[in-house]
């Protein structure tokens, strides 16, 4: 049902749901501290929204992997050619397709409430990240203002963000180290950290 739901909502996303101010988006981004050269992951990308924005911080020689189980909203993230160094995969987050730690980053922006398996989503992108590589959970509205909103949408009205108790405990159970969680009125952020020898 959740994918048929995003799929639905592909054609007017840009227009009524995506962040379009621009200026959050780089700010968040900055907070990612993304180094050039590196490989992310952007789970749950939708309709690119935050690609230009994780290009900015890649540069050149940089590659980053769109990622999203809803096959219409990927089609719109393609169609935008954003860049060559850009690959598309549709997947769930909790079936990654690849090998083991390939990535630098795995980058949830404004996605990860609708992980239907949280667990396992944060597992597998354990699992893709590279020894001492990141992992971003990242929202352009505060934990409060986003479950709201979903609360009133029956279709995603489960989908929500843990509490900070409960969101560190399932980074920990993943294998993550160093986790921070920040949430206000702007934004929610979480960070962690793979340890640098693979598991903690």
């Amino acid at each position: 049902m959740i994918k048929e739901y995003f799929n639905e909502k592909a054609a007017i996303w840009d227009e009524q749901v995506s962040e379009r101010d621009a200026t959050k988006l780089e700010r968040m981004v900055r907070r990612l501290d993304i180094q050039p050269g590196s490989t992310v992951l952007d789970v749950g990308t939708g309709t690119g929204v935050f690609l230009p924005f994780l290009l900015s911080r890649v540069g050149d020689s940089g590659r980053i992997v769109a990622m999203d189980f809803a096959e219409e909203m990927l089609k719109i993230a393609m169609s935008k050619r954003v860049d060559d160094n850009v690959d598309y995969l549709c997947a769930d987050i909790g079936d990654i397709p690849g090998d083991n730690e390939t990535f630098d980053y795995v980058v949830c922006y404004s996605s990860f409430p609708h992980f239907q398996d949280k667990s396992r989503a944060l597992a597998e992108g354990f699992r893709v990240t590279r020894k001492g590589g990141r992992l971003f959970i990242c929202h352009t509205s505060s934990r409060d203002e986003i479950n709201e909103i979903h609360r009133q949408i029956p279709l995603v009205q489960h989908d929500i963000i843990p509490d900070a108790g409960e969101m560190r405990a399932l980074l920990a159970k993943a294998g993550f180290i160093d986790i921070k969680i920040e949430d206000n009125e702007d934004s929610y952020f979480a960070s962690a950290r793979k340890p640098p020898g693979g598991v903690a």
